[in-house]
């Protein structure tokens, strides 16, 4: 490996903040985001711990799924902020935030989905599992008209 990947890979705050902004952005257009989600989440989970990050408070979800409204934790890591679900607890320790502020952006940053993916897999300890990919259906079969379907 060279020197510019190798500081790729470092595990600091620097890294590990963009290459959750990289998986996240990705998660956001792709087939089968699960298993990304799961990545992002753990990682910041994992960063608060080690308080690298800190919750700030609490927004109003600009898409809530089956209710009016619905609140998600604002985490800030390094020079980035994302999102999480809320715990029970962080609903009475976080203050609320009212509704998310569309002037504030990210970074941009310039990291490879595969290097992102390395990266936060190799902080957290989570592997891909192969099998959770959609696996390919079965193919109708349409009979000529007027053929029994027995």
């Amino acid at each position: 490996m060279d020197e510019q990947a190798n500081k790729a890979m470092e595990l600091s705050v620097t890294n590990l903040s963009q290459a959750i902004f990289t998986v996240n952005r990705h998660a956001k257009t792709a087939i089968n985001p699960k298993y990304l989600y799961i990545l992002k989440k753990n990682a910041l989970n994992k960063m608060i711990e080690e308080q690298k990050a800190t919750k700030i408070g609490l927004h109003f979800s600009r898409n809530p799924k089956f209710s009016q409204q619905q609140s998600d934790v604002l985490v800030q890591c390094g020079d980035y902020l994302f999102h999480i679900p809320p715990t029970k607890d962080d609903f009475g320790k976080l203050p609320h935030l009212g509704h998310l502020n569309q002037h504030s952006r990210n970074p941009k940053t310039r990291m490879s989905l595969n290097t992102a993916k390395r990266l936060l897999q190799k902080y957290t300890g989570i592997r891909e599992n192969k099998d959770q990919r959609p696996s390919n259906t079965q193919k109708p079969v349409f009979k000529k008209l007027g053929d029994s379907f027995f």
